[in-house]
């Protein structure tokens, strides 16, 4: 049997959230690290490559809790309007999925942002450990001209940093990500799950922080799991968990009321993410 860990996206309220949820889930007994394969998008991926760090939950659960260790943040106001007017003129304008991918690159790119520079700080500062995990550990972003996806892996030849920083670029908000000479944006834009790559395991568990109107593609993804044969458990954030997220999901102040959101939600879930996982 093969398990997968499906990280979402969701900015820093995501981030402290879905890293309550793991630790609860640990302190209940189930053994989340124990997956064979973790697939990380935006906000995914910095927790994918922090549980894999060898970081153990319990620290970086205090990382979230505790003002005096929560890691410096950009804060950002954001127009959630405006952007799903921008990915809506984007994506209606487009041919294929492809393409609006694409046209929503060409946005960012055109976008006054932070600088890059400092932008890699702030994912520095989030990882424990800079060198990727000998753990399976997929991370997803976008090349902005293209629209193509890639996908990061340790045999990419790219920085971890350089790959979460990637994945992380929300188009509109953060700078894309030079590599290789190429521009990378938010893995978010091809899908805020990407849990299509856990095809090939038996089970999936899937953090799912946000859900974009409109946007069917988790659904879509999790009945192909299941034709294949994957039982897959999605978990998004309860009322409570909602409700100390807020609205602004790159508020870098609602860090700790996310995270314990999270870790009360674990407890309760817990039996039923056992039944799945053991």
């Amino acid at each position: 049997m093969t398990r997968a860990l499906v990280l979402g996206g969701g900015g820093v309220a995501g981030i402290a959230w879905e890293t309550g949820l793991l630790h609860g889930l640990s302190e209940s007994g189930v053994d989340i690290l124990g997956a064979d394969r973790f697939i990380g998008t935006s906000a995914g991926s910095t927790v994918a490559a922090q549980i894999t760090s060898g970081t153990a939950l319990a620290e970086l659960f205090r990382r979230q809790v505790d003002p005096a260790l929560q890691t410096p943040e950009i804060a950002a106001n954001v127009d959630a309007e405006a952007i799903a007017e921008m990915f809506g003129a984007a994506v209606s304008a487009a041919t294929d999925a492809r393409d609006a991918r694409r046209r929503i690159g060409e946005l960012a790119l055109a976008t006054q942002t932070v600088p890059e520079s400092e932008r890699l700080k702030v994912i520095e500062a989030r990882l424990p450990v800079h060198e990727w995990p000998a753990v399976p550990l997929r991370i997803v972003a976008v090349e902005a001209t293209t629209g193509d996806e890639r996908v990061f892996t340790v045999e990419s030849g790219v920085s971890l940093v350089d790959a979460v920083a990637a994945s992380c670029a929300v188009p509109g908000t953060w700078p894309p990500v030079t590599i290789g000479g190429r521009r990378y944006i938010d893995g978010g834009v091809r899908s805020m799950e990407n849990a299509d790559l856990a095809a090939g395991c038996d089970r999936v568990l899937v953090l799912r922080v946000t859900e974009v109107p409109g946007n069917t593609d988790l659904d879509d993804q999790v009945a192909a799991l299941r034709r294949d044969g994957a039982e897959v458990l999605v978990i998004a954030p309860d009322a409570t968990a909602i409700e100390a997220i807020g609205p602004n999901l790159l508020d870098p102040s609602v860090r700790e009321a996310a995270a314990r959101a999270g870790y009360d939600q674990a407890v309760r879930a817990a039996a039923e993410v056992a039944a799945l996982w053991e």
